[in-house]
C-alpha cells in the first residue's frame, strides 16, 4: 500500500522537474565596461545591417560566466559569456558567433522555444496522468513504463526541434556574414574550437550521439558551413587589424579583471610589454593592492596613447578605488570629454566627485550623473550616486526617485513602488520627474503581476 503514494509523489516531482528544466536561465551577473561594449557594438553593426534589422536596435550584453556560450532570450539582445571572449582567438571568431545568434533573433526562435517547451511539457504531463492512472489501477510497472516513455518522447521532441533551429541559424549567420563582406573563417574556426573542447571533454562525435544533444554535432556543422563559406566572395577578406587589436585589448582587460592576480601574471608576465599585457597586469596589480605598480602600467599605456579614453578611465578607476578620488578627477574628466560623456565613464567621474567629500564638486557630479542616466537609464550605480547628490542637497523627492530606479532594476518591486509613490507625492505636478515616478511604479506593479502569474 505504501508503493502507490510513493509513486504518485515521484510522478509529481517529475512533472515539476520537467517544467523547471525547460525554463531559461534568469539571473546572471552582467559585466559592464565601456570599451568592451563599444567593441562588441562595432563588431555587430555590419552584421545587423546585412540582416536588415534596424541598426542600433540590437545590443550585446556581456555575462560573467566562464563557460563558452552565447544566447538570445527574447527581444533583440545577444548575451555573450565572458568565457566565450576568453576562448576566441580573433575578433572575426566573435563576429561568427554574433552572426549565428542574430539568426536566432531574426527567426524569432526565443518565442518558438517557449512554444516548443509548452508542447514538450504537454507530452510529459499527459504521459504522467496515464502512468498514474495505470499505477493506481494496480499496474505499477506499466505505469512507470508509460511515464518513462512519455518523458523520452518529450525530451526527444524538444531536442530535435532545438537542433533544427541551430542548423538553420548557422546558415542564416553565414548569410549575414556574406552580406556584410566579413569572412566566415572565424565562424569555422570557432566551431573547430568547440569540437576540440567536446573531444577533450569526452563527448562523442558519433552520429548516434546526436539524438541526445541540443545542438548538431560540431563536425557536421563545420562540414556544412565550410562548403558554403569557402565559396563566398568574402572568404579571403583579410581580418580588420584595428578590430583585432581592440579585441586583444578587451580580452586581456577582461582576463585581468576576472582572474586571480597570480594567474594573470603567469599569462601576461612583466617581460611582455604589449598593450594587452599591460592592460591585464594593471588589473592584476590593482586587485593585489600593488597600486604603484598598477599606476606604472597605466602610465606606460597613456604615454604610448595620451588621448586613449580607456587608458585614462583605467587610471582614474585605479586611483579612485585606492582612496585617491581627487587624483582620479583629471584622467576621468579627460576620458569623459574624449568619449562625449560615455554613460559608464561619466558615472565613474560622478562617483569620484562625490568621493572627494567636497560639496563644491557636487554640482558637477549632478550634471555628469544626469547625463549618464539619460544615455543609459539601466545603470543602477549611476542612479545610486545621483541619489546621494540629491540627498546631500536636501532634495529628498528626487533622492527617493533615484532609489526607486535602483530598486526596480534590482527586482525589489515592493520597495520600488513605495519609493516611487513617496517621490511622486512631493515632486512638481506634471514635471518630467513626476511622470517618471509614475512610470517606475507602473513598471514595478507590472513585474509583480507577472511574478504572481508564473506562480
Amino acid at each position: 500500500m505504501r508503493g502507490r503514494p510513493q509513486l504518485l509523489a515521484f510522478c509529481l516531482a517529475l512533472v515539476a522537474s520537467m517544467a523547471f528544466a525547460f525554463q531559461p536561465v534568469a539571473a546572471q551577473s552582467i559585466l559592464r565596461d565601456a570599451e568592451t561594449e563599444e567593441l562588441l557594438k562595432d563588431l555587430l553593426a555590419p552584421i545587423v545591417e546585412a540582416s536588415e534589422l534596424e541598426p542600433g536596435n540590437v545590443e550585446v550584453v556581456l555575462i560573467n560566466d566562464e563557460s563558452i556560450n552565447a544566447f538570445v532570450a527574447g527581444g533583440q539582445a545577444i548575451y555573450v559569456h565572458s568565457g566565450l571572449i576568453n576562448a576566441a582567438g580573433t575578433a572575426n571568431e566573435v563576429q561568427g558567433v554574433l552572426a549565428h545568434e542574430l539568426g536566432h533573433i531574426t527567426a524569432g526562435h526565443a518565442v518558438r522555444f517557449n512554444e516548443r517547451t509548452k508542447a514538450a511539457n504537454g507530452i510529459s504531463i499527459l504521459s504522467l496522468l496515464l502512468g498514474v492512472g495505470a499505477a493506481l489501477a494496480g499496474a505499477g510497472d506499466a505505469g512507470m513504463g508509460i511515464i518513462a516513455a512519455g518523458q523520452q518522447a518529450a525530451l526527444g521532441t524538444f531536442l530535435s526541434f532545438n537542433r533544427d533551429q541551430e542548423a538553420a541559424t548557422d546558415l542564416a549567420g553565414a548569410r549575414y556574414l556574406s552580406g556584410a563582406g566579413i569572412s566566415g573563417r572565424g565562424m569555422i574556426k570557432f566551431f573547430e574550437r568547440l569540437r576540440g573542447n567536446e573531444i577533450r571533454a569526452g563527448y562523442s562525435q558519433a552520429d548516434e550521439a546526436a539524438y541526445a544533444r541540443t545542438h548538431p554535432l560540431s563536425g557536421d556543422r563545420i562540414q556544412t558551413l565550410r562548403g558554403l563559406l569557402e565559396q563566398d566572395a568574402a572568404w579571403n577578406t583579410p581580418e580588420d587589424p584595428v578590430l583585432q587589436e581592440r579585441f586583444l585589448r578587451a580580452k586581456a582587460k577582461l582576463y585581468g579583471y576576472l582572474n586571480e592576480p597570480k594567474r594573470t601574471l603567469v599569462a601576461f608576465p612583466p617581460s611582455d610589454t604589449s598593450v594587452p599585457a599591460r592592460y591585464a597586469r594593471a588589473y592584476a596589480y590593482h586587485k593585489d593592492a600593488r597600486i604603484d605598480m598598477a599606476i606604472a602600467e597605466t602610465d606606460a599605456l597613456i604615454a604610448a596613447e595620451p588621448d586613449n579614453p580607456w587608458f585614462l578611465e583605467l587610471k582614474g578607476q585605479v586611483l579612485l578605488e585606492s582612496g585617491r578620488p581627487r587624483d582620479a578627477l583629471v584622467p576621468l574628466r579627460r576620458a569623459t570629454e574624449l568619449t562625449r560623456a560615455h554613460p559608464l565613464i561619466a558615472g565613474l567621474l560622478g562617483h569620484a566627485l562625490i568621493a572627494t567629500e567636497d560639496q563644491s564638486n557636487f554640482a558637477e557630479a549632478e550634471t555628469v550623473l544626469r547625463a549618464s542616466v539619460q544615455k543609459d537609464r539601466y545603470n543602477p550605480f549611476a542612479w545610486y550616486q545621483l541619489g546621494v547628490v540629491y540627498e546631500a542637497r536636501g532634495d529628498i523627492p528626487r533622492a527617493r526617485l533615484a532609489s526607486a530606479e535602483v530598486q526596480v532594476m534590482n527586482r525589489q518591486y515592493p520597495q520600488a513602488i513605495a519609493s516611487a509613490q513617496a517621490a511622486e507625492a512631493y515632486l512638481p505636478y506634471g514635471s518630467a520627474d513626476w511622470i517618471r515616478a509614475q512610470d517606475v511604479a507602473l513598471e514595478a506593479r507590472a513585474e509583480l503581476e507577472q511574478i504572481k502569474k508564473r506562480r
